[in-house]
C-alpha cells in the first residue's frame, strides 16, 4: 500500500491489465476508456466533472498495458462514470490534458492527446 491510504495496481495487483475489465453501466451510468502513449504506463490520471462539485478525493486509475487481440495497447479505464462531461489531467493536480463527454449506457472511447 502506498502513503495515500490505498494500493496501487503494480504494488497490490501485479496482475491489473491482464484481463476483463468488468464495466458496471446502463441508466445515466457509462463508461470512459482512454487510450494511452506507451510512456504513461504506470502513471496515474485523475478525472472530475466538469461544473458539478469537486469531490474531496478525486477518482483516479493507473495506466496499464491492456491485451487486444495479439497485442498490448496503454490504456485506462473509468468503469463508472455519471453521464456529463469530464475533465482528465495527470494525478495531483496537473493541468487538463482532455475533455470527454460521457454518455449513460454508452462506452465512450478516446485517445488521450
Amino acid at each position: 500500500m502506498s502513503g495515500h491510504g490505498h494500493p496501487h495496481p503494480s504494488a497490490e495487483n501485479p496482475f491489473a491489465g491482464q484481463g476483463a475489465v468488468l464495466l458496471d453501466i446502463g441508466g445515466d451510468v457509462g463508461a470512459l476508456v482512454v487510450e494511452m502513449p506507451a510512456t504513461m504506463v504506470g502513471a496515474e490520471v485523475e478525472v472530475r466533472r466538469v461544473g458539478g462539485p469537486v469531490p474531496a478525493h478525486l477518482p483516479h486509475v493507473a495506466v496499464v498495458d491492456r491485451p487486444a487481440g495479439d497485442t498490448t495497447v496503454p490504456s485506462l479505464v473509468f468503469a463508472e462514470l455519471t453521464e456529463g462531461t469530464y475533465e482528465l489531467f495527470p494525478k495531483g493536480g496537473g493541468p487538463v490534458r482532455l475533455t470527454a463527454d460521457v454518455r449513460g449506457g454508452a462506452v465512450t472511447e478516446v485517445a488521450w492527446g
